[in-house]
């Protein structure tokens, strides 16, 4: 693309799972794909699982633009239909050469075409490792190539069947780790790559690589059949399964592991079935790794190599070190404010946390001044707080929120933030009625509301979606401020997160 078409070409930040299969399509990781699909593709794989040419895809790769840039490419015009994709920090990533413009969303359109990277694929956290699959096939040597994908740090159970599986097959072995985002276990992706390389002195000779592996619509088993499809542009021929849904595809072959358990006698992992039950422990549960790391026990050495198990506690600090935040949602007058504040207070006065506090008036006031009530800058203001809050859980502190918060997927995307961060997130419904909540009216707005003053009053002509997910409900119609106050911290010492002894 000449130069000039670069520089006045508009550009556009994909989310960040697009961004995900952008890196998978500049890399070759995609192969065949060399772009995003278009309309005819799309109904194709709906209907057949194949492509319009019939080659075989498992999963949408699609890339969505809001309408005013989509409206800004014209495919037919060579000048005019280039569109240059930036990572999360606005950098050029890639060039978008669009062969079509389609309905998407209701505020969104479909682009399809050709992507070609841009220049050296950015900067991050071992950036050295996100080699491409040429790249890797290049390295390996003659012979099969034994795959894992480790989207969990790899205990001792995980070790001896790689080292099993390597030794049968006398394979060398590729580790795949993916990176897009935290892990089913909510670990970081820096975090998760630490956890693996602590692990790499008891794997066979191996290959580490990092990438994005990201999810598509909630299909398992076609996310299953893309990941066998990724292992093998790796050069992978045989891949050990990590899930049930791990199906065999595109060239290679998947096997399941025998089920290993610990064997008491001479401290080895074996077949479950070849150890007597009483000489028999079984690997530990995902839950009971948690558990563990959530009261700061170490893990067991007979389980968890020491130098992975050291990992994972810096990763994951127990609960009362752990960054938190506890967002309180419910009706204006419902008591969330007078709640938050009294839980910093008592939080402040013990000195056992950092604690910062986001009322949602301080916070319209400085952090989304200019911001006015209607549903989609209520929503915008809720995320802000949701990700500040996140950012000050993720070095330990507590963030305390009392925004009304009145809809549930800006509520869901502040528990996410608090996740990405490693973070806990307490979601606290302050349930108070309406009516309880008018007859206080201590700032007047239901009066006004009620009049026709003021417009976009939630519970009264704006709706207010109770939640599904909280930890806990509390109505302050009958409870003093120091009854409410201390249920929150009944319920955080009793879960790990405070030290309950000073707990009334």
């Amino acid at each position: 693309m000449p130069d000039d078409v670069l520089r006045d070409a508009p550009t556009y930040t994909p989310k960040p799972s697009e961004l995900a299969d952008l890196e998978l399509l500049v890399s070759g990781a995609y192969a065949p794909l060399t772009g995003f699909l278009g309309s005819a593709d799309l109904i194709a794989l709906r209907r057949t699982g194949r492509l319009a040419d019939g080659t075989a895809w498992p999963v949408p790769v699609t890339l969505e633009l809001p309408r005013p840039v989509a409206e800004q490419l014209d495919v037919a015009d060579p000048r005019k239909r280039v569109l240059i994709l930036a990572d999360l920090e606005g950098a050029p990533v890639a060039a978008l050469d669009t062969t079509e413009v389609y309905p998407a969303r209701k505020t969104t359109m479909g682009v399809a075409g050709r992507v070609r990277r841009l220049g050296d694929g950015g900067h991050g956290a071992f950036r050295r490792m996100r080699r491409t699959p040429a790249e890797v096939r290049g390295s390996l040597p003659a012979g099969r190539i034994l795959g894992v994908i480790a989207d969990r740090p790899l205990h001792r159970p995980q070790l001896a069947q790689i080292a099993r599986a390597a030794r049968t097959l006398a394979a060398h072995l590729v580790v795949l780790i993916p990176v897009d985002g935290p892990g089913p276990d909510g670990l970081a992706p820096e975090a998760l790559v630490r956890c693996v390389l602590a692990a790499r002195d008891r794997m066979p000779a191996s290959t580490i690589v990092a990438l994005p592996l990201p999810h598509h619509d909630g299909d398992d088993i076609r996310d299953a059949m893309l990941r066998t499809r990724v292992a093998a542009s790796y050069g992978v021929t045989h891949l050990l399964a990590s899930s049930e849904s791990m199906l065999s595809g595109g060239g290679l072959r998947v096997l399941v592991p025998r089920e290993l358990a610990y064997d008491g006698r001479d401290g080895q992992w074996r077949s479950l079935d070849d150890i007597p039950p009483r000489h028999r422990r079984l690997p530990l549960t995902f839950a009971e790794i948690d558990d563990h790391l959530d009261r700061g026990t170490i893990l067991p050495e007979w389980h968890t190599p020491p130098a992975v198990a050291r990992e994972l506690a810096r990763a994951r600090p127990p609960r009362r070190q752990r960054g938190l935040v506890v967002f309180f949602t419910g009706l204006s007058g419902s008591g969330k404010s007078t709640m938050a504040t009294g839980l910093a207070d008592v939080l402040l006065e013990t000195g056992e946390r950092t604690v910062t506090l986001l009322d949602g008036d301080i916070v319209r006031r400085h952090l989304s001044a200019g911001l006015g009530f209607s549903a989609e800058d209520r929503d915008t203001n809720v995320r802000r707080i949701g990700w500040v809050a996140a950012e000050a859980a993720r070095h330990g502190g507590v963030a305390i929120c009392c925004p009304i918060a009145p809809y549930r997927d800006a509520r869901a995307a502040a528990r996410q933030f608090a996740h990405n961060a490693g973070a806990g997130f307490v979601l606290v419904h302050v349930s108070t009625p309406l009516a309880e909540c008018e007859r206080r009216d201590r700032k007047g707005l239901y009066a006004k509301a009620r009049a026709g003053i003021i417009k976009g009053m939630t519970g009264i002509d704006d709706p207010y979606e109770e939640p599904l997910d909280a930890e806990l409900t509390i109505d302050t119609t009958d409870r003093s401020q120091g009854e409410a106050v201390t249920t929150v911290l009944r319920y955080l010492g009793s879960n790990g997160w405070l030290d309950p002894r000073p707990i009334p």
